[in-house]
């Protein structure tokens, strides 16, 4: 068959590769301390029908560096792209520009939330005002956006009838109450329209099409349609975990004091932190997950419908996670466990194992390598994953890693971060790293701050095990372990190439 617009012969038996990155979802909304209290039905039965990563977590934050390390399969110190608007070097390869290469055409509906190269644009360039624009490698398909952008969804709210208010009035509760519904209607949301139109662009595609689709939702401002807006009721909602001493260590004691409730919705400055408000947030939090399983819910249904579902790679997950009133805590912007682990389902097609749970540690660098794999397509030397698709075989590598790492850079260049102005951090020490072993997490910082040991196996967060003296062997040797990690895991891109007499040499 040839594919008019690639200009080239697509085989057949080529799957189709479904990609689905959710924005800000926690893993235990799904599978773990919070799933009994979250209708999730259809990720749920997804997971049923395929192989679930029980320790899967985003290797940084926020959006837009942790989306980079998706898609281009790098940790962020490697890719650089550290913060949100963190401009992304132009010639990095990514699963997008790889797939292409090799006879794809990526198809992008939604957003990658990629900060372009200044060095190689027009200073009047629209694409360098907004950290939201597309990443390259992608077709886009559906145009969405969070912040300052005229997006299609907005005009398609115009022409039903709606007066749509600018950025961030358009995503004001309409009531006197932040659990007061959204403007639109559940049917005309941002997530129902991005699906609706994922399926009508899909459904014009012959097979071997790929599709990277994201959802904003459950991202803030915490605002939802109705019915999802009183879906849960607040006072139903689990407590968050908190501690004793919110001054345990100094990034705690400023984040805490930093934490700003009100900025999860629009248009309630003076919304305070108390049990009651927390529970509402958490409430408005479960109703919009639910919309967006409910979507997938779609997805799924019409590849089944379409004869498609057992020709097609599903890759579910999140971006990052979500503090959600943890430890005084919102947003993402921590090194606690709720920040980065999200969810993992992979479905293969052409691979036996389903309702299966994988314990080994897995991280957001290997699914751009899991996907290329899938799809017979080199994996860039540059990328730091490795592929998951021995998992959904039965076979876990024996030399599989036993830890994750995660970045997290909290500093910024224009506006000093709380941590530098209270702190007195230049803006290069303003980070962390943060490697879990098992039950133990170890997080150091680069700006002189005491580093952390915690023993989560009680599910605590919120004691540092690095001040004893007879913790220490356990410091020094997660302390080794991350250093090693990151030596070994420099920026591969040219490792394996050698230029000689005889030219170029790159080794496989």
């Amino acid at each position: 068959m040839i594919d008019a617009k690639l200009g080239c012969v697509v085989p057949e038996d080529r799957l189709n590769t479904l990609f689905i990155v959710i924005d800000q979802l926690r893993a235990d909304c799904v599978f773990g301390a919070l799933a009994p209290h979250v209708d999730l039905p259809n990720m749920r039965g997804l997971a049923k029908d395929a192989v679930r990563f029980r320790n899967h977590y985003s290797v940084t934050s926020p959006c837009g560096p942790s989306r980079v390390s998706l898609l281009t399969g790098q940790y962020s110190s490697n890719h650089g792209a550290t913060r949100n608007g963190t401009p992304l070097k132009r010639d990095t390869p990514n699963l997008a520009t790889a797939a292409r290469a090799s006879g794809f055409e990526p198809l992008l509906f939604g957003y990658t939330d990629t900060s372009h190269d200044p060095r190689f644009l027009d200073p009047d360039d629209p694409r360098l005002f907004s950290y939201e624009e597309l990443a390259p490698g992608f077709t886009e398909v559906v145009r969405m956006r969070l912040e300052g952008d005229t997006t299609e969804w907005e005009a398609y709210l115009r022409d039903r009838g709606y007066e749509v208010p600018a950025y961030p009035d358009l995503y004001r509760p309409s009531g006197t109450s932040p659990a007061s519904p959204a403007f639109y209607a559940a049917e005309h949301s941002d997530t129902a329209y991005l699906t609706d139109r994922t399926l009508d662009a899909l459904a014009q595609r012959p097979r071997g099409w790929f599709g990277l689709v994201t959802y904003i939702r459950p991202h803030p401002p915490f605002v939802a349609p109705a019915p999802y807006n009183t879906m849960y009721r607040a006072e139903d909602m689990p407590a968050p975990r908190q501690t004793d001493d919110p001054a345990w260590h100094p990034f705690v004691d400023v984040a805490v004091h930093a934490a700003n409730v009100a900025s999860t919705v629009v248009g309630f400055p003076d919304l305070d932190a108390s049990d009651e408000t927390t529970g509402m947030l958490r409430a408005l939090y479960f109703g919009l997950a639910t919309e967006v399983d409910h979507h997938i819910g779609r997805v799924i249904a019409w590849l089944k419908d379409s004869a498609q579902y057992d020709h097609t790679l599903i890759v579910l997950t999140a971006d990052h996670g979500e503090m959600l009133g943890d430890y005084g805590l919102w947003g993402k912007k921590s090194f606690h466990d709720a920040a980065f682990h999200v969810p993992l389902i992979v479905r293969h097609p052409g691979m036996p194992l389903r309702n299966v749970e994988v314990a080994e540690p897995t991280e957001s660098v290997d699914l751009a390598p899991t996907i290329l794999d899938a799809l017979g397509v080199d994996v860039p030397h540059s990328m730091d994953g490795r592929s998951l698709l021995p998992f959904l075989s039965g076979n876990a590598p024996e030399d599989w890693r036993n830890f994750s790492y995660s970045e997290l850079d909290f500093g910024d260049p224009l506006s000093p971060s709380p941590w530098q102005r209270q702190m007195n951090l230049p803006l290069d020490a303003a980070n962390l790293a943060v490697l879990r072993q098992g039950n133990e997490r170890f997080v150091q910082f680069a700006g002189g701050m005491p580093p952390i040991l915690m023993d989560v196996s009680d599910g605590n967060e919120s004691e540092n095990l690095a001040k004893k003296p007879d913790q220490m062997h356990r410091v020094l040797d997660l302390m080794q372990n991350m250093l090693c990690h990151r030596m070994v895991n420099t920026d591969g891109t040219f490792s394996r190439t050698l230029v000689t007499g005889d030219g170029v040499k790159v080794a496989s």
